[in-house]
């Protein structure tokens, strides 16, 4: 019973010890801080650089979501990141802070909430600068949050898919006292990401 506990305490990480999601929620929320800053200070609002291509940068800001909805809501979205921050959190402490693709993913989205929550308390709105195409403009936050969600669900459904192939493979053994197999190599696989 002592192993066992042990073995639990030790895949579960404290946030404040987890030195992978907090270096990688700190390195999003100062890059997207310097670079907002950097853009706010070389170029003027709706202003571009270079002045035509496809990929340019371009200050804009936004008082609504993502694509700009729910405008001038600021007060809304202030207290949405904020559920959104604590869910995130909630979702990390429950998963017990196991593995590097999902602790990464963790500090992904937790760095880009804190960046875009920063800039709505601060400004009442978001710096954006990321403009590509016909996609709305966009910046570091973004990106990382979404960046951070597919990561969180390949994680999920590469563990849903592993736990089913595993689940009948051990259906398989028990069926087959004969077969003494033991993990597979997906197992194997799946644990290394897991961490």
């Amino acid at each position: 019973m002592t192993e066992l506990n042990s073995s639990t305490d030790q895949r579960k990480l404290r946030w404040y010890s987890d030195q992978l999601t907090i270096f990688t929620m700190l390195a999003v929320f100062v890059v997207d801080q310097l670079t907002k800053f950097l853009v706010k200070s070389r170029l003027d609002l709706y202003e571009s650089w270079p002045q035509d291509g496809l990929v340019r940068i371009t200050y804009g800001t936004n008082s609504g979501t993502a694509f700009g909805l729910f405008p001038n809501q600021t007060s809304i979205l202030i207290v949405a990141s904020i559920f959104a921050i604590g869910f995130i959190y909630y979702f990390y402490k429950s998963q017990g802070g196991t593995g590097y693709l999902l602790r990464t993913a963790i500090g992904l989205q937790l760095g880009g909430a804190f960046g875009n929550l920063l800039d709505r308390i601060r400004l009442g709105s978001v710096v954006d600068f990321i403009d590509v195409g016909w996609w709305p403009i966009f910046n570091v936050a973004d990106s990382s949050i979404v960046v951070g969600i597919s990561i969180l669900v390949f994680v999920m459904f590469l563990g849903s898919s592993n736990n089913s192939k595993t689940k009948n493979i051990d259906e398989n053994n028990k069926n087959d006292s004969s077969n003494k197999l033991g993990p597979t190599e997906e197992s194997d696989a799946f644990s290394e990401i897991r961490g």
